[in-house]
């Protein structure tokens, strides 16, 4: 890992190499080609590699669109995404697979990053009650005192809750938040009772939902569901680095902008056979039918191009100051919270 004076150094060294006063990071190298000697090393970190919101990430990588750009790539995962994070603004890594929303929080707070590719149009949460244990449920206002599942407090799944208990004229208090990371302990809770709703991402609730266990509320899978909850676009994952960053490297930055788009492209006609193959065999958790059925519910919520979605920051902005930083619409410049410059390059290039 180069830290930000010895990357500096190594694209010096690479340029000078290569006898031109450019970045090494920004030839074009056909896929076959091994990377350069020189290749600058960037690192994107993320704290759940596995989640289907990281999918894209995970393409790029092992299909070697990074390489094929000329960027040797490694993707450090973290326990948890606030190191994630903790990394990106200390330098020592590049960037960062993250909700959108965190680009905004973390503006509020004043640190300057920015979105430079979508990976998700949607937040791929589904909040769903227990059919055995709450098989009464008729309306979200049922759900006053009951016990709600999350991956963890502070998370897209317990703002998407939010969001969605709010239309029944819920507050947080008038719920119980539990936080669950781990997934086959959330499904244990959730089976055993100790859960009346949960608000997950795939393959859990796919799990739940194929053993007629859990009952759909609200659905972000899909474009039409996201737009029933947040009445449009609701921008989920995408790489961010800091603004330094982007303006001082722009072609490493279009280079990485690339090879996700490309992996974008890759995934909307990507069938079965093609994920078994590329996806690594953890993921599956051993269950790949179950893993393909919830790619197939979840198709529809990746970006078809990186590009953000005109209202998509706005209805982003309005939920963080609703849920998280009170008055924040008047403390930063929304449009400097992603730039779209380097996935329409790279989408005029894959025709994505």
């Amino acid at each position: 890992m180069l830290k930000r004076r010895d990357w500096g150094r190594a694209v010096a060294a690479a340029a000078l190499a290569a006898g031109m006063p450019e970045l090494r990071a920004q030839l074009i190298v056909p896929p076959a080609t091994p990377l350069p000697r020189n290749a600058p090393k960037l690192v994107i970190a993320v704290d759940n590699r596995t989640d289907f919101s990281c999918l894209p990430l995970t393409i790029a990588d092992r299909l070697g669109y990074f390489a094929s750009e000329g960027v040797d790539v490694e993707v450090r995962d973290f326990a948890e995404a606030s190191q994630a994070m903790q990394a990106l603004l200390s330098g020592a890594v590049h960037a960062l697979s993250a909700p959108y929303s965190s680009t905004i929080a973390w503006q509020v707070r004043g640190q300057s990053l920015q979105s430079f590719v979508l990976q998700g149009r949607t937040p791929q949460i589904v909040v769903g009650v227990s059919t055995k244990t709450f098989a009464h449920y008729r309306q979200l206002s049922d759900l006053r005192g009951k016990r709600v599942g999350v991956q963890a407090i502070g998370s897209s799944a317990h703002r998407v809750a939010r969001a969605v208990f709010s239309r029944g004229g819920l507050r947080s208090g008038d719920v119980q938040f539990v936080a669950i990371p781990n997934a086959w302990a959330a499904i244990s809770a959730f089976r055993n009772g100790a859960l009346d709703a949960i608000s997950y991402t795939d393959p859990t609730v796919t799990q739940l939902e194929q053993a007629g266990e859990l009952k759909v509320v609200a659905d972000t899978r899909s474009v039409r569901g996201n737009a029933d909850v947040f009445g449009g676009p609701m921008p989920s994952a995408c790489l961010c680095a800091t603004s330094a960053f982007l303006t001082q490297f722009p072609r490493a930055s279009q280079s990485m902008a690339d090879a996700m788009v490309h992996a974008l492209k890759w995934l909307q006609t990507a069938g079965p056979s093609d994920i078994i193959k590329v996806v690594p065999e953890r993921y599956f958790q051993g269950d790949r039918s179950l893993y393909l059925a919830a790619f197939n519910r979840a198709r529809e919520s990746w970006s078809p191009d990186g590009l953000m979605p005109n209202e998509g920051p706005e209805i982003a902005a309005r939920l963080v100051a609703q849920f998280d930083e009170p008055g924040s619409m008047d403390r930063f410049d929304l449009p400097n919270t992603f730039t779209n410059v380097f996935a329409r390059k790279a989408k005029a290039r894959f025709r994505a």
